[in-house]
């Protein structure tokens, strides 16, 4: 049976470079890089050649996953589905959560619907007879009793005509 792997005191420092993460977690160099192979996530380096670079939290794995090599008697897949299962969600509240999100999601949209309705019924009601929309002035506006004038979109089939109209124009037609 393998002996328990013994605490070890990590320095309170936020960097470490892998000699000193080798040195901590009493494994040799090799090892550890074959760790990271198996755990893409372990460990940064600060720019292309630079040396390898590990967080406090990267030491701390190093040191979990050694214990369930050695101590659990774990593979390094198992291992990873070990860490990946304790950093994981609790599955069970996933249909709640999602039918949460969905239940939220259904009241922003009302709202906004409502909102885009109470714009067009504020728009419809400022349209005079000539299909212009007169939009009062901002209270900010220097002369307040002036009103802009804005020309509605008139849909697809307008817009249609006017290239046409341009093309037509263009190729002599």
């Amino acid at each position: 049976m393998p002996e328990a792997v013994s605490p070890v005191e990590i320095p309170k420092r936020a960097l470490f470079k892998s000699a000193e993460v080798c040195d901590l977690a009493k494994v040799q160099p090799y090892v550890l890089r074959s760790w990271e192979a198996e755990f893409p996530e372990l460990g940064i380096a600060k720019t292309a050649g630079a040396p390898r670079v590990y967080r406090r939290a990267d030491v701390e794995q190093v040191l979990r996953i050694k214990h369930l090599l050695l101590v659990d008697g774990l593979t390094l897949a198992g291992a990873r589905r070990r860490l990946e299962e304790e950093t994981a969600p609790v599955a069970a509240d996933a249909p709640a959560i999602a039918e949460l999100i969905g239940q939220n999601a259904r009241e922003r949209l009302t709202a906004v619907k409502r909102g885009l309705q109470s714009i067009l019924d504020l728009l419809a009601s400022r349209a005079n007879g000539d299909g212009e929309f007169r939009l009062a002035a901002q209270s900010a506006s220097p002369t307040p009793s002036r009103a802009r004038s804005i020309t509605p979109a008139r849909g697809k089939a307008a817009k249609g005509k006017a290239t046409r109209t341009a093309h037509t124009r263009r190729s002599g037609r």
